[in-house]
């Protein structure tokens, strides 16, 4: 795959969400496609993820959102619990993919990774592991692409899908800042309770805490630590740790807390947004995803922002014979709608840490409802 002259040609960096569903579209639409991984075959960074509407949605059109539902465990609400143990409300969210599919969906990230993956190599797709890309140069309608094994692939698209610390971002010259927002993420996987049918988020009075299903069998408790330096402990702390933050809680989940001693493994992470302001791309290249618009997890839709950003770039890659100009009606449709799912994630960390939470709740519940919008 060193040239392609003439013919629909694309390298995309980076194999997770982003790349891997912007590869499928694209060799849906007859694009010939090379994602070359950093990471070794397997690699996925964290333990489950939320598959919003959106995300469903998105997978829908690539045929895979129901091996998703069978694989995770499909919800359809958010419920709210106050600082004294009591539900204080519930979320219905829209079924974006029939009534009779639930709204959402919890998955562990290695079996979505592996749904994804299969697919890309079914449609074509050739993945490469352990290496990158450390040089682009542009001449007329072909991108020089030299991969970190000193081959060079000569092709008509360059995508960046390489998460919040892109280097392709920086090749391209289009750097922008990582935000940090004064929080620490704890996630452990733990067995689900029978009660918990769909996402609970429990109100602290420091910091929030939550329960995410991603099976019949298990779910991941979720801990947002407020108003704290980054930094990393031990490993052999963070179990404890977490354990002694979740204390503060009444109820339920001091059922979860339980758990966390026996958890697999407890990661802890802390909460970092990017937003490109202004172009995301140069010529014949561009970043998608995370490279692009990396919100905070408060609004779970990271991942939904990532698959969306696939198909839309194939639509409009399809509908313009130049790439260039298709890579710009790209970044004029999906600007808008990444932009206010980042700043709203922002603003909802913010009234997180300043304790009012039932102004989050209903930010959370209006940005839900806006993204439910076709994208």
């Amino acid at each position: 795959m060193d040239s392609y002259r003439g013919v629909r040609t694309a390298v995309i960096v980076g194999a997770g969400v982003a790349g891997l569903t912007a590869a499928t579209a694209l060799a849906r639409g007859g694009w010939q496609v090379e994602i070359t991984e950093a990471e070794p075959p397997g690699a996925t960074s964290g333990w489950g993820l939320c598959l919003t509407g959106p995300s469903l949605r998105a997978l829908d059109e690539l045929g895979l959102a129901d091996a998703c539902l069978a694989e995770g465990y499909g919800m359809s609400t958010i419920t709210h619990v106050d600082v004294d143990g009591e539900p204080v409300g519930e979320v219905r969210l829209p079924r974006l993919v029939g009534g009779r599919r639930p709204a959402m969906a919890g998955i562990a990230r290695p079996l979505l990774h592996h749904i994804l993956y299969a697919e890309a190599e079914r449609r074509g797709v050739v993945v490469r592991h352990g290496v990158t890309v450390v040089a682009v140069d542009q001449e007329g309608e072909l991108v020089r692409v030299r991969l970190s094994d000193g081959t060079v692939r000569e092709v008509a698209l360059l995508v960046g899908a390489d998460g919040i610390r892109s280097s392709v971002r920086g090749l391209l010259g289009l750097d922008t800042s990582v935000d940090f927002h004064g929080q620490m993420v704890w996630r452990a996987l733990v067995p689900r309770p029978q009660w918990a049918t769909g996402i609970h988020q429990f109100a602290g009075k420091t910091d929030t805490a939550g329960l995410v299903p991603l099976s019949d069998r298990q779910a991941y408790v979720f801990l947002t630590e407020n108003g704290v330096a980054r930094s990393v402990l031990p490993d052999a702390e963070l179990a404890p740790r977490l354990q002694q933050l979740l204390a503060a809680f009444p109820g339920r989940v001091e059922e979860l807390r339980s758990q966390v001693s026996g958890s697999e493994s407890v990661v802890r992470r802390p909460v970092l947004t990017a937003l490109l302001d202004g172009a995301w791309s140069r010529g014949g290249c561009v970043v998608i995803g995370d490279a692009a618009h990396a919100p905070a997890p408060q609004m779970a839709s990271g991942a939904a922002l990532a698959v969306e950003d696939g198909l839309v770039l194939a639509r409009e890659l399809g509908r313009h014979a130049s790439v260039d100009v298709g890579l710009r009606a790209f970044v004029g449709r999906r600007t808008r709608r990444c932009r206010t799912l980042v700043e709203t994630s922002v603003a909802i960390a913010g009234l997180e840490q300043a304790q009012r939470h039932p102004e989050a709740y209903l930010l959370v519940d209006s940005c839900h409802r806006l993204m439910a919008e076709p994208a």
